[in-house]
């Protein structure tokens, strides 16, 4: 059986040196910037992964924790008109200037007449649906050469408190979703920062950086989730429908069956009605089996140390462009309890990584031509602490708007390298 976790390993080891990666210089363009929050108009709760996009061009983000957004525009664009859109709610599309006048979007819920949609002329059960959904990559999917970039995030914490940072823009060069090979990521721009001493002796790495991320596209890797044998292990069940850009869309359960003793995910999966294309999925790893699942995860620790996962989530977003869907967002959460042999306590540990496309162009040549700039899957992200004292390092890159509380680490980092 394949590994299903590949893109979520995690080295529990006694402080190493991270392995070294370039970072090139951007070159900078003259562009403008729209902040805001996007809100739900009845509750006013902010509104996390809500997509940003530039009409008329391959521009984007998402929303953050705090519903917070931050969007670089060239000046060409301004006049342009930008499109919010968040599953289950009306999607709007507001002027530039409208933004500015007002940084507070508020989106209405969509309003859907549930079972009006009669799922059984279109097919017997879910599990079809899943089928169905599966084959229709090379016709749904973007199968073009593509070079995308796309920002990406990865936070560890114990506890409560930030113990490491880091940040990077990468170039994903996409293969077409009707062909067998893999991706590739090329590093464009980084930077990190580990306070060694919130981990006290130990340290945790997550292996596989943006790549990561990357392998939640169900529709491209479905080796790690919905192979043919794996199906027959899950059950599946419709939900109540949904609206995302006017659009009706299935809600798929699923779960592994009771008499499956291997770790499988269960969640739900958002699928539109007309066409079958999975638009989104939210789904988490069964860890009630603590040996079998840190085995899934933990690559090496020292033997001393018993290390297992106590939440595994997962989510992956995808947007459509001229007609073809494609890989958008992904969000991963992971959090492990490590105890000492013979010690009283324990520690907790919280991992979070965030990959978001924020532009992206089709490529007619072969993609990655110049390997010196690609990561493998393998790499970990190295120890930067450059960029952190310097406000413009991104310059007109587009980036996740940080939330508050990876605002006060940056802060705090800041702080510090001035002191030094």
């Amino acid at each position: 059986m394949k590994n299903r976790t590949y893109y979520t390993i995690v080295y529990i080891t006694v402080l190493l040196c991270f392995s070294s990666t370039d970072i090139i210089a951007q070159n900078s363009d003259t562009f403008e910037e729209l902040k805001g929050k996007i809100v739900d108009a009845d509750s006013n709760t902010p509104l996390t992964f809500t997509d940003i996009v530039i009409t008329n061009s391959y521009i984007s983000t998402v929303t953050n924790n705090d519903g917070e957004f931050l969007l670089k525009i060239p000046t060409t664009l301004l006049k342009e008109t930008v499109s919010i859109s968040h599953l289950g709610y009306e999607k709007r599309e507001l002027k530039v200037s409208e933004i500015k006048l007002n940084a507070k979007i508020k989106l209405t819920p969509a309003l859907t007449a549930l079972n009006t949609i009669n799922i059984t002329t279109r097919t017997k059960n879910a599990r079809d649906v899943i089928i169905e959904t599966l084959k229709k990559k090379s016709s749904l999917y973007n199968n073009k050469n593509t070079v995308m970039t796309a920002f990406y995030r990865e936070t560890i914490k114990k506890r409560r408190k930030n113990a490491s940072l880091s940040e990077a823009v990468v170039k994903i060069h996409k293969q077409p979703y009707n062909n067998i090979k893999n991706d590739h990521i090329e590093l464009i721009k980084a930077r990190k920062n580990t306070d060694y001493s919130k981990l006290d002796t130990l340290a945790l790495k997550l292996q596989g950086g943006p790549f990561s991320n990357l392998y939640t596209d169900i529709i491209k890797y479905p080796e790690f989730i919905f192979t043919s044998n794996d199906i027959p292990m899950y059950a599946f069940s419709f939900d109540n429908t949904t609206v995302i850009n006017g659009r009706d869309i299935f809600v798929i359960n699923f779960r592994q069956n009771e008499n499956i003793s291997t770790p499988l995910y269960y969640g739900k999966l958002y699928i539109d009605a007309e066409t079958l294309a999975l638009t989104n999925a939210v789904y988490s790893l069964n860890i009630s089996n603590r040996a079998l699942s840190s085995n899934m995860f933990v690559r090496k620790k020292p033997k001393k140390v018993d290390v297992y996962p106590t939440q595994a989530t997962y989510r992956v977003n995808y947007r459509t462009t001229n007609g073809k869907w494609h890989y958008a967002y992904s969000n991963i959460a992971l959090t492990f309890k490590v105890n000492w042999k013979g010690k009283l306590f324990n520690s907790v540990y919280t991992l979070n990584s965030e990959m978001a496309v924020t532009d992206w162009e089709i490529h007619n040549t072969k993609l990655a031509k110049t390997r010196t700039t690609l990561i493998r899957p393998t790499t970990i992200l190295s120890d930067k602490t450059s960029g952190f004292s310097d406000p413009e390092f991104w310059g007109s890159y587009n980036i996740i708007e940080p939330e508050k509380s990876i605002e006060s680490a940056i802060r705090k980092i800041q702080k510090q390298l001035k002191r030094t």
